[in-house]
């Protein structure tokens, strides 16, 4: 690491949290959700946590995604969440790795590129009301069932996503729930249900015939939404960004500072010269948040760099004094509501510039 700002993973927060889920699931199995290189946190080493804690199952979003974790030596149960281009079948068949059926045609399509030395598995997606990919008819499923080969394929699971399980009062996630079970009292004998997120898995944990959750954020100590507090006040946060003073100086009155000179010194000050800016995944936007220093919160000043970003400091601080951006005394929260988004998207936004240890 030749530059001083990385992202630490507390791997025993991820084991922590997958227990304390894990616990109160009861009898269902816990599908653990790597896509996005594990919501930054390195989907190889969250795969292992998890299934060394309790997981039975992973889930991915690309098949790129499944690949590195099977070239990483894991064997465990892979979903690929997104759509599958049907002439790729071939490919997710070699790895054993699941992907989702939303329609009689994908299948009609990835059903010419198989030959009998393949064998892929297959999970029914259904869109019981999150508009996105899946079944949204029975007609749907029945025309599906026609088109499976069993010498070709195999039909693991049938899942659904809900579009507002994080709220706690939503009309559209109990329709969905209704809707779902509908389409699952067309597949009897089906291995694998799965429904619940994890905004609902402890809301719904061991409500049949789901036999399986799918826990992503709660994975990383995050949590699925304000309303979700009550559900996940176990968990711990296992992401910290943190960066080190490259350079202290002292600044007069009037003196600007980065481009366009949007901020300017209204008294002597200290200024801190902090390497991570937009390119590593630290938005612009984040001009006049405070980072925290010794404890104390020190707001950025002026713009945030490709590279740099610059605070204003209370006292002249050693080179190399640690920086808070995300971590204690910095919720993730907390920077997510100051670009208007959520947890999910903060953490994924950081790039591989900034190393994780």
């Amino acid at each position: 690491m030749y530059r001083p700002t990385w992202i630490e993973i507390d791997r025993e927060a991820i084991a922590h949290n997958v227990r304390e889920i894990k616990a109160r699931m009861g009898h269902q199995s816990m599908m653990a959700v790597v896509k996005a290189d594990g919501y930054g946190h390195g989907a190889i080493t969250v795969a292992e946590i998890a299934l060394a804690n309790g997981a039975e199952m992973l889930a991915v979003a690309l098949l790129e995604e499944a690949i590195e974790l099977r070239e990483a030596g894991i064997q465990a149960p892979i979903l690929m969440l997104e759509a599958l281009l049907p002439e790729h079948a071939p490919i997710a068949s070699n790895y054993d790795v699941a992907v989702p059926v939303f329609s009689a045609e994908w299948l009609r399509e990835a059903k010419q590129h198989l030959t009998e030395i393949d064998h892929l598995r297959l999970h029914i997606k259904v869109d019981s009301g999150m508009g996105r990919l899946g079944l949204q008819t029975l007609d749907e499923l029945d025309a599906v069932l026609k088109e499976l080969d069993p010498d070709l394929m195999e039909l693991d699971g049938i899942y659904t996503h809900f579009a507002t399980a994080d709220e706690l009062t939503s009309r559209l996630f109990e329709q969905q729930q209704t809707v779902f079970l509908r389409f699952v009292e067309r597949v009897p004998g089906i291995r694998y249900i799965h429904a619940s997120n994890s905004a609902a898995a402890i809301r719904l944990a061991g409500q049949e015939p789901c036999n399986v959750v799918r826990i992503g954020i709660a994975l990383y100590g995050a949590l699925p939404s304000d309303e979700m507090s009550s559900y996940y006040d176990f968990l711990q946060p296992a992401f910290s960004l943190k960066s080190r003073l490259m350079q202290v100086k002292h600044v007069e009155p009037g003196q600007t500072i980065s481009y366009g000179a949007t901020y300017t010194a209204p008294t002597d000050e200290w200024i801190g010269t902090v390497p991570i800016g937009y390119a590593d995944g630290w938005s612009r936007k984040f001009q006049g948040y405070a980072l925290i220093v010794d404890g104390t919160p020190c707001e950025i000043v002026g713009r945030v760099c490709m590279d740099r970003l610059m605070i204003r400091l209370p006292r002249a601080y050693p080179v190399g004094t640690e920086v808070t951006l995300i971590g204690r005394g910095a919720p993730i929260d907390e920077a997510a509501h100051w670009l208007g988004t959520i947890n999910y998207e903060v953490l994924c936004q950081f790039s591989k510039r900034v190393p994780r240890i």
